[in-house]
């Protein structure tokens, strides 16, 4: 990277200075990788060229190492080398090329966005009002042109338009202007300099005709382009701003603050201060920001935002709180088991800030076609008037032909293909609990050819229920209930449940040597007894001798290579799964399903929910095998996975998804988290990735198609400046309009 050399002027200093506070780090800066990050929102963005420079700048400064801007909110994820550049030396650089940067603050942003609409809001009155009265004049003007008119009318008539034309330029068209400047001190033609140049060229014949009485005047026309499009402008302001609301709120939803106990007074204190061990309270109706465990105090919580289940769930003592649910009754205390940034809320918005900052690759691509597009277009227009001027000699006609190519062009369509779209695509996913980590993994989900689906947690609930306990030999019962508390696996879950059930006052051991063996069960030692439990793998890597043909998992348990019990469970298979698993056939789709389990187990699970091809008793590292296979055979893979077993398999995949209530590794490898735990919630994801990239391509074919049939009509000279402007709104519209039509494709 080149090394920048950075400067700021004096009268910046005070404030670039509060951006290297320490309280200013602690608040907004997050550490990443050993490098700090942090998200801003970046002032005067409002097209994909915008974009492309900024990033182009910031790339080339000496210690910034990645930078993400989203044409959507304006928000930029920023990673660099504290010891090789500064925050401050990084904002300035952003202020040299004609845009400004602050920290990003959900508690802020809907005031300053509301700011944004206001500026913008009274810059479109002026130019509405002027424009309308220009247009008056322009009527007259025209009439005046077939029935005769004296100069001196038309003279006060010219003037009243300049009066009129000058205040929609330079204070309604002044964001172009500024755009253009900066564009031009950095080498690059943007969207701006089209406009400004259009409008300015326009202004200024019109000027030059208004005084020597040569020629006509196209003040309306002045008057009209920056209208248009600032209208356009405005209007995508306000589409964007829909497309992101399920994001922002949210975002506004989390409390910064929560009431915690502390010499029993109740003390309100940031989320931020928050540690593990603090007693907080909550109310009904109020949300739990905080993961803990229940103290004191009972009441049902509403767990639909996380886990899709419409009924409340009761807590009581002991039971633990997720933070994202809301109480529903009681005043309930508990204990913080995590700070504010370990939470499974904050986990969630962070997975959401990171999806929409990071951007798909044909969205980068489409980027730096249009970071280049204002200068093609450029080229063509001087062209254009070259050509006119030397077929016709008329100077007026070529001029204004060649504004017409200036202004018709419109990059912001393409720049707003992909973006607008991906976000749409995010919220609709937001709303039904499925999180995308990337944009990126819109597009790859959408081509994938194969879905493979584990067994346990997937397919079925993943809480299987005991069937049949038989004892073989007299033993103590509380040596099983310590083992399969030991374990977080389904099965073991499952007994140790059944235990629970059936028997009181149970105790639980203090076990040593305590062993998960992955895809087979667990060993420990108590009192020098050797303890197992498990399936019959785990029975032959000992040695021990046992034979079973049930149709039901198995989990048998041996003490000292004695087995003294054998307990079938049975798992049911999830709601809906088949109906699922019939509409991923009709997305043209191979369904296969992976299990540790038996051929005979595998294959009645996988004929109750229509799967015709299946592979059973596998190891981990046989999973991750089948995948590698796919792969050799150019198929484009999607896995689904719950467990600690699935995450190889996973993370060979193309694409990784998890369910919610899945172990951490598994949630960490995967590239989507499934926060309903449903089957429904996977068919969703891959509708919305499926519709999110159609939408993106329409989008792209809408632009270039637009781009391909208008310029050439401009070029022969069948398009006025006025209706080039509009157009040029129209068409960025029309990309916004289709991608919030996105929604409707979805539930279909």
């Amino acid at each position: 990277m080149a090394n920048t050399k950075l400067t700021p002027p004096t009268k910046k200093l005070d404030d670039l200075q509060k951006f290297d506070q320490p309280g200013f780090a602690k608040k907004y800066i997050k550490q990443k990788d050993g490098f700090n990050e942090i998200s801003l929102i970046i002032e005067g963005i409002h097209c994909s060229a915008c974009v492309w420079l900024n990033e182009k700048i910031l790339y080339k400064t000496d210690g910034v190492l990645e930078v993400d801007i989203n044409y959507t909110t304006n928000k930029a994820k920023v990673l660099w080398d504290d010891d090789s550049i500064k925050l401050s030396q990084i904002i300035q650089k952003i202020r040299s090329i004609g845009y400004d940067a602050y920290a990003y603050d959900p508690s802020k942003q809907e005031e300053i966005a509301n700011k944004k609409r206001k500026e913008y809001y009274a810059k479109l009155l002026v130019g509405i009002f002027c424009t309308m009265n220009i247009m008056w004049i322009a009527i007259a003007q025209y009439a005046g042109y077939f029935s005769g008119m004296s100069d001196e009318i038309k003279n006060i008539l010219n003037i009243a338009g300049f009066i009129l034309a000058t205040p929609v330029l330079f204070y309604t068209g002044w964001v172009y202007f500024k755009g253009a400047y900066y564009g031009l001190k950095n080498r690059f033609v943007n969207m701006d300099l089209l406009v400004a140049t259009g409008a300015s060229l326009t202004y200024i014949y019109s000027i030059y005709a208004m005084i020597s009485k040569s020629g006509e005047t196209y003040f309306e026309s002045v008057a009209m382009i920056i209208t248009f499009v600032f209208v356009g402008k405005y209007l995508e302001v306000l589409s964007k701003k829909k497309a992101i609301d399920t994001y922002d709120a949210l975002i506004n939803s989390i409390p910064t603050e929560v009431i915690v106990i502390k010499n029993e007074k109740r003390v309100p204190v940031s989320v931020d201060e928050i540690k593990v061990g603090d007693i907080i309270e909550i109310k009904a109706g109020e949300k739990v920001i905080i993961d803990g465990i229940v103290i004191s105090g009972e009441g049902t919580f509403d767990e639909s935002s996380l886990t899709g289940e419409s009924k409340p769930i009761y807590k009581k003592r002991s039971d633990e709180l997720i933070s994202g649910t809301i109480c529903n009754d009681s005043l309930i205390r508990y204990r913080a088991t995590k700070d504010f940034a370990s939470s499974t809320l904050f986990t969630i918005i962070s997975l959401i800030e990171d999806s929409i900052s990071k951007k798909p690759h044909i969205e980068k691509i489409a980027n730096q076609i249009s970071g280049y597009f204002s200068n093609v277009i450029l080229a063509i227009s001087i062209l254009t008037f070259i050509g006119w001027y030397i077929y016709s000699g008329d100077f007026e006609r070529s001029l204004i032909i060649a504004i017409s190519v200036i202004v018709i062009a419109c990059p912001c369509a393409l720049g707003l293909a992909t973006p607008v779209a991906t976000l749409v695509g995010f919220g609709e996913g937001v709303k039904r609990g499925i999180l995308f980590k990337q944009a990126s993994f819109l597009e790859t989900m959408a081509k994938c050819d194969v879905v493979l689906l584990d067994k346990t947690g997937t397919i079925t609930e993943g809480k299987p229920k005991v069937v049949k306990f038989e004892k073989f030999e007299t033993f103590d019962i509380n040596l099983l209930y310590s083992l399969t508390k030991s374990s977080n696996h389904p099965i073991a879950k499952g007994v140790n449940e059944y235990l629970k059930q059936e028997f009181k006052n149970l105790k639980e051991y203090d076990l040593k040597d305590i062993k998960n063996i992955q895809a087979k069960g667990i060993s420990a030692n108590y009192n020098n007894q050797i303890l197992l439990g498990g399936n019959i793998k785990l029975l032959k890597d000992r040695k021990i001798e046992f034979e079973t043909n049930s149709e039901n998992s198995i989990f048998i348990f041996a003490i000292n290579s004695q087995v003294v019990a054998k307990i079938e469970l049975k798992d049911k298979v999830k709601k809906g799964t088949k109906e699922v698993i019939k509409e991923l056939k009709k997305l043209d789709l191979e369904v296969v399903m992976l299990t540790g389990d038996n051929e005979k187990i595998a294959k009645n699970i996988a004929n109750e929910v229509g799967i015709t091809k299946v592979y059973s008793s596998l190891m981990p590292q046989d999973k991750a095998k089948i995948i590698d296979k796919y792969h050799q055979n150019k198929k484009i893979t999607l896995m689904v996975g719950d467990g600690i077993n699935d995450a190889l398999a996973l993370s060979k995949s193309d694409i990784a998804i998890a369910m919610g209530s899945g172990a951490d590794i598994c949630i960490e490898v995967s590239d989507v988290v499934l926060l309903h735990d449903s089957m429904d919630s996977l068919l969703y994801a891959l509708k919305i990735s499926k519709n999110t990239y159609k939408s993106i391509k329409q989008n792209l074919f809408i632009s270039l198609l637009y781009n391909v049939i208008t310029i050439p009509l401009a070029v022969a000279g069948y398009v006025i400046p006025l209706i080039a402007a509009l157009s040029m709104s129209l068409s960025s519209l029309l990309v916004v309009g289709n991608s919030i039509r996105n929604k409707k494709r979805i539930i279909q």
